[in-house]
């Protein structure tokens, strides 16, 4: 019987808390420490785990590879919050604005250094394709960030750039979990991409779910205020396509919104989600992630295991989309 996520969950915090940090300068290590102990879903090694445990059932023998994911996410958070000069994370002090820039900057690059001392901390016979799948991601997570970066400047990103910047920056790292699990478990070739497309696939649903929720969620489930996005003038996919399909009056409202400086959140969040409605986004939207979802149980079923094998998989991704197995 596959152990379940939350088992999962246990046995990677619990190695979280081996994690040594007693070196010097200790303003270096502290703000990793930090940073991991503001907690999280630990997603990604619960993922790997979730994927080798298809294949084997000795999961303590790759708990060191997948805190590796862990502490790589970590480090792109705490980058991510130094180039958005974000003040929070998790409820708390973002690194940069505890300590400093150069502190954030510094810490960080340990961090990088850290995935990748735990992430080779594999058999010989596994090493080069797991790095290699590894580092590859790592370079794509980069590629992601720019064009988000990019973005911020630009009135006229299409569809499938944003689908191609969400692949590059939030998708990537679940289908590298997933891969990296099934090769470390011996999974075939065929396995090993299935699971990587679904990882991709799922990772996309999830951030367009995401969007949506952003503006049409209720806020005591979605667990912040609804149109943050709007607020920040971000380009997600709702907002790229009421510009592409907006009339003239419409386009007109969604540039006066992004141009303003001095204004009611509550009156803006407002005017652009009438923009949304008119232009029938709620149904897009929702389609679009039905696509993906899609995909992702496709792949599952192309897996060469058994459906009891699959289940623990299946139920995660369900639970992800908040939908009923």
């Amino acid at each position: 019987m596959p152990l379940s996520f939350p088992v999962l969950l246990e046995k990677v915090n619990a190695h979280i808390e081996t994690l040594d940090y007693a070196h010097n300068p200790m303003n270096l290590y502290e703000p990793v420490k930090y940073i991991l102990s503001l907690g999280g879903k630990r997603i990604r090694p619960a993922m790997m785990l979730m994927a080798y445990n298809m294949y084997r059932d000795d999961v303590e023998n790759i708990l060191d590879p997948a805190l590796a994911l862990e502490i790589y996410h970590n480090f792109t958070l705490l980058h991510d919050d130094l180039m958005d000069n974000a003040d929070v994370r998790r409820g708390k002090p973002t690194v940069h604005k505890r300590w400093d820039a150069n502190t954030a900057i510094l810490s960080g690059d340990v961090m990088l250094t850290l995935a990748d001392v735990y992430m080779s901390r594999v058999d010989d016979e596994y090493f080069r394709e797991v790095m290699s799948t590894f580092h590859r991601t790592s370079i794509e997570i980069a590629e992601g960030q720019q064009y988000d970066m990019d973005f911020e400047s630009r009135d006229d990103v299409a569809e499938e750039e944003y689908i191609e910047m969400i692949r590059l920056k939030t998708s990537v790292l679940l289908a590298c979990a997933l891969k990296i699990g099934a090769i470390l478990g011996g999974a075939s070739k065929e396995d090993a991409e299935h699971l990587y497309r679904l990882g991709e696939s799922i990772g996309l649903a999830f951030q367009l779910r995401d969007d949506y929720l952003d503006v049409y969620g209720d806020p005591k489930v979605f667990g912040k205020k609804i149109g943050g996005d709007i607020l920040c003038n971000k380009k997600t996919y709702l907002y790229i396509n009421a510009l592409r399909l907006a009339d003239k009056e419409q386009r007109a409202i969604l540039d006066h919104w992004a141009a303003a400086s001095d204004y009611n959140p509550e009156e803006k969040v407002a005017a652009v989600t009438d923009v949304y409605n008119k232009v029938g986004l709620p149904s897009m939207s929702r389609s679009i992630e039905e696509r993906y979802y899609r995909k992702a149980l496709a792949s599952l079923e192309a897996l060469s295991v058994s459906e009891e094998k699959k289940s623990v998989l299946r139920e995660f991704m369900a639970n992800l989309m908040e939908r009923d197995v």
